[in-house]
């Protein structure tokens, strides 16, 4: 597993390490766990598009529109998985449910959900199942340099 903590102090971003007494396995119960709400629960979900790993940073409480990624990529839609817990861990370096946004073995394509950046803090994965990041949308944005796209269906267009 990689050290996000030293990652973070190597490349000075401006975030905080908030390690937990009591397991997060919902986005609620880590909104629960910080004294947050839901909004500011972030994921960071590993997508194979076209065979390529991208990571991608939504709210976490939202459905990523694997259309608008298909979309964005010029794929079809049968080209964009979702990443299995053992590819994400091979290529992240943390288990599903600590992945953090950035601090991975090596640079992923990030794309960042838009909706993220009106929160001025945000809650990632920590590295563990305990630890949550502390962050803003806008170092998120600044160490990632992702690419800011629309992933929330705005239909009834299937979801996944």
């Amino acid at each position: 597993m990689m050290d996000l903590e030293k990652y973070i102090q190597k490349l000075g971003i401006q975030a905080k390490l908030l390690k937990l007494t009591v397991p997060t396995p919902t986005v609620a119960s880590a909104a629960e766990a910080v004294g947050t709400t839901v909004d500011k629960i972030i994921k960071s979900l590993l997508f194979l598009i076209d065979g390529q790993p991208t990571l991608v940073i939504s709210r976490g409480t939202q459905k990523v529109d694997r259309k608008r990624l298909a979309k964005h990529f010029k794929v079809s839609r049968k080209r964009v998985k979702l990443a299995n817990a053992e590819t994400v861990m091979e290529i992240t370096g943390y288990e599903v449910g600590a992945v953090p946004p950035f601090g991975h073995p090596s640079k992923l394509s990030v794309i960042l959900e838009p909706s993220v950046l009106e929160e001025s803090v945000v809650f990632a994965g920590g590295g563990s199942i305990d630890t949550l990041l502390e962050i803003s949308p806008q170092e998120i944005l600044r160490v990632t340099d992702a690419t800011i796209l629309e992933l929330h269906s705005t239909d009834k267009d299937r979801q996944d």
